[in-house]
């Protein structure tokens, strides 16, 4: 797993990771740890990501992005 700590609504680095809220993106290897300065953060950026996500697309790309013929595209 990668894990990202630059809080993606803010653009500012997260220093506490231990204690910071996260979400996880993805699955096994190529899952993406993301960290947020606040609650209020993290809870924005799902909040978007829920309004602006076409479920079929995500589940293709759920599907093909641990393939082994396709090997990552993270």
């Amino acid at each position: 797993m990668r894990a990202t700590s630059t809080d993606p609504m803010t653009g500012n680095e997260v220093t506490d990771t231990a204690s910071a809220p996260f979400v996880i993106e993805g699955k096994g290897e190529g899952a993406l740890k993301i960290y947020f300065e606040s609650e209020a953060s993290k809870r924005e950026i799902l909040e978007f990501s829920a309004e602006s996500a076409d479920p079929a697309l995500i589940d293709a790309y759920n599907d093909i992005s641990d393939n082994e013929t396709m090997g990552t595209i993270n």
